[in-house]
């Protein structure tokens, strides 16, 4: 338990004072009513129960942040990591920067940032394992790492980069408010550090001693209506109309003379020069889920026309083909391709062998949902696949079920794998356009694949052709519509999503346009096929590449673009670009610089192999477990 020094600083120490009913957002301070039986006369801190010593312990608590008085010596950030014993690499407070204006009149805002604590805590509800609690104890939003699996979702959803993924270790963890400090009347250790008297603490809205604002936002502090966050502002001094970050992301702020707020917008600050980037592309932290969903979208589309098709919509050389050589190696194709997605993604977890917990917040978190319906889905491949070995009366009625449960799962994980990426504080993927892409794939690499083994096995007929070219023309089309009303409303938008079109056509506008060239080539392709009711090998295989090659450098780009409405960073700390080129240069190996290679993910197999070779097998298993379990 924390002890309190006889001369505890007057400015460490919590302040009593009467709180008002509501806060701005109109939700209630007082966690937990008076009369509900929740509210507890004692409290367990480090496994320590201890009597209730703070009267103010069931309201909302938050930071109070002065921006006049940052002067950005870091000493909150110092002090918050000595509390919590985080590597140089991890920092739950961080301070960042935004500037304006040229000399002689130019001015820095210092934004010194944690978890807020939110109403509506959005890390919560994605959490797939339940690793999050809205504490009723001060509204703490607490986060246990021995539960968390290390998917990072929370760390997508979240406007204001709260949750800290550790590359190293493969887990989540993040401001805890200092709750233990705040039983014995203390403020966190991040406000009791402050030199220039910036950060506050206390009951929200209550307005310390000499501030007169409570404002709800300062430029670069992201949104607040997505989550309604517990941290008030006050700067009371005149800013510049652009105030720019000085970090690698393309976003500047600019004041809405109407509101007197500042919006984020496009900062151009790489010029507009086209580039390839392919290997940066193709190599991203995100290829796993390119890979997954890629995969099992494809296997969905397949399994669709395989069951829908044939037997509803009537396709005639649909259900032929269901009689040929084919099928069974097509089924046995689709298993495999599951398999190897789910793997991938499993291994991108920071803990892999605890993937079980993905199903455990089915009540609230997207990611759980897709995680039962594909579950869902693949058992149901696997049982009809295996039921259409067999040709009796038993067996058709269990593949008939196993259809079901599969086509049940493919609604369920298909529908919530396009939801959790319909996220607010990523404006790159919160549009209809991500719908449009995961159908269309399904449709056009669905019916590739069936078309691949029908020529394999040399069963592709004129109908078949029309059926599997026409379908792959539909979901080409599907996406393409999509991509273009998503570059219409991003290119004038005024979010990070402006920033994203920006990096979409210099960063990485040659492989945008290779894309968008073999789309529209698929596209005239596919129609041409259907329309002659061509089989020809050379058609559906050239099709298949550039089907194939489109959806691989679409969905990488689907990943490597967004920009999440995060807080500024500062030259070097929390700076993308800089975290890029110390990886590179290496850097890295300098822990000073705050800078860890991400080693939870990596699977290197010829490393396996060696060591396997090299050690007794006593070391060469903990070495298989350190590779799997991170």
């Amino acid at each position: 338990m924390i002890q309190v020094r006889e001369n505890e600083p007057k400015y460490a120490v919590l302040r009593k004072e009467p709180s008002k009913a509501v806060n701005q957002y109109g939700k209630p301070i007082e966690t937990v009513p008076e009369d509900n039986e929740l509210r507890k006369d004692e409290f367990i801190i480090n496994n320590e129960e201890q009597p209730a010593k703070n009267p103010d312990r069931y309201k909302q608590h938050g930071f109070y942040f002065n921006a006049d008085n940052c002067i950005g010596c870091h000493a909150c950030e110092a002090a918050c990591s000595e509390k919590n014993d985080n590597p140089a690499h991890l920092a739950f407070r961080s301070v960042g920067f935004v500037e304006g204006g040229t000399y002689p009149n130019y001015q820095r805002l210092n934004i010194s940032m944690a978890c807020n604590h939110c109403d509506n805590p959005v890390c919560l509800k994605g959490c797939p394992t339940r690793a999050y609690t809205k504490f009723a104890e001060y509204g703490a939003v607490l986060q246990d790492s021995d539960i968390c699996f290390g998917c990072g979702y929370c760390t997508w959803v979240c406007p204001y980069n709260a949750p800290q993924l550790d590359p190293v270790e493969g887990v989540v963890s993040k401001c805890n408010m200092c709750v233990d400090r705040l039983e014995v009347g203390l403020k966190p250790a991040c406000t009791s550090a402050c030199l220039g008297n910036a950060l506050d603490f206390g009951v929200i809205e209550n307005k310390p001693e000499n501030r007169t604002q409570t404002k709800t936002d300062i430029p670069g502090f992201p949104r607040t209506d997505i989550t309604h966050p517990n941290i008030r502002f006050q700067q009371t001094r005149s800013t510049q109309r652009d105030m720019v970050r000085v970090d690698s992301t393309a976003v500047k702020y600019h004041k809405d003379d109407a509101t007197g707020k500042f919006k984020p917008e496009l900062d151009p600050k790489h010029g507009f020069k086209r580039e390839w980037n392919l290997m940066k592309l193709l190599g991203s932290h995100e290829s796993a889920h390119v890979a997954f969903t890629l995969s099992i979208q494809a296997v969905m589309g397949a399994f669709l026309m395989l069951t829908i098709g044939a037997a509803w919509v009537d396709f005639s050389s649909v259900a032929d083909f269901k009689q040929t050589s084919a099928f069974l190696p097509l089924l046995a194709i689709m298993v495999i391709l599951t398999s190897i997605g789910l793997f991938k993604l499993n291994m991108h977890l920071g803990k892999p062998h605890r993937f079980y917990r993905g199903f455990y917040n089915l009540k609230m978190s997207p990611v759980s949902r897709e995680i039962a319906g594909v579950t869902a889905f693949f058992t149901g491949l696997v049982g009809y696949s295996f039921f259409a070995l067999f040709d009796n009366a038993f067996a058709n009625t269990l593949q008939f079920l196993f259809a079901f449960l599969a086509l049940a799962g493919m609604g369920l994980g298909g529908y919530y794998m396009y939801k959790l990426y319909r996220i607010p504080a990523r404006p790159y993927w919160n549009h209809w356009h991500t719908a449009a892409s995961f159908v269309g794939t399904a449709l056009s690499l669905g019916n590739t694949l069936i078309a691949l083994l029908a020529l394999s096995f040399g069963v592709m007929t004129g109908e078949l052709a029309t059926v599997l070219a026409s379908v792959i023309a539909v979901g080409l089309i599907i996406e393409g519509i999509g991509l273009l009303a998503h570059a219409r409303d991003l290119k004038p938008s005024t979010s990070e999503g402006a920033a994203s079109f920006y990096e979409q056509s210099t960063t990485y506008g040659y492989p945008y346009w290779l894309r968008n060239g073999l789309l529209v080539a698929s596209i005239v392709l596919a129609i041409s096929m259907a329309v002659s009711s061509s089989n020809a090998a050379t058609g559906f295989i050239l099709l298949a590449l550039m089907v194939l090659s489109a959806a691989i450098i679409g969905r990488s780009l689907f990943y490597v673009l967004v920009i999440p409405t995060t807080m500024p960073g500062a030259f070097f700390w929390k700076n993308k670009g800089f975290v890029e080129h110390a990886r590179e240069v290496g850097l890295a190996d300098m822990p000073q610089l705050g800078v860890a290679y991400e080693k939870h993910h990596k699977f290197d197999v010829q490393e396996l192999i060696q060591t396997i070779k090299d050690t007794t097998p006593k070391e060469a298993i903990a070495q298989f477990k350190r590779v799997f379990t991170g």
